[in-house]
């Protein structure tokens, strides 16, 4: 069994390597858009109760005929390392339009194996 400490010093470092947040249509990150879209760089909280999450909301321009239905953690602003994330409610978005991802209701959790 983990202990809370562990857990939380995991996030801490997988935070420091956690540097960017993409949104995802689908199996495939959203592209496109006047203003273009682009992953957010983030900033994590430190861990706590075996969870971090972004210090600030992060707002993403969105492009016509995209549906936000997921983020994922990266590494780097562009490539890197997916490290997976959460689905989200979609959203479709008719025209340009902005998303909001909001820190308090998005973070990683660390939990023991099942």
């Amino acid at each position: 069994m983990m202990t809370e400490a562990f857990r939380n010093l995991l996030l801490t470092y997988g935070g420091t390597q956690i540097t960017h947040i993409g949104l995802f249509d689908g199996e495939a990150e959203i592209s496109g858009g006047d203003p273009a879209y682009a992953r957010k760089a983030v900033t994590w909280d430190t861990a706590a109760s075996g969870a971090i999450r972004p210090v600030a909301d992060l707002t993403f321009d969105i492009p016509p005929g995209a549906t936000v239905d997921g983020w994922r953690a990266f590494s780097a602003a562009s490539g890197g390392t997916n490290y997976g994330g959460q689905d989200l409610t979609a959203e479709d978005f008719a025209g340009q339009g902005q998303y909001k991802l909001l820190a308090a209701s998005t973070g990683i959790l660390a939990s023991d194996p099942a």
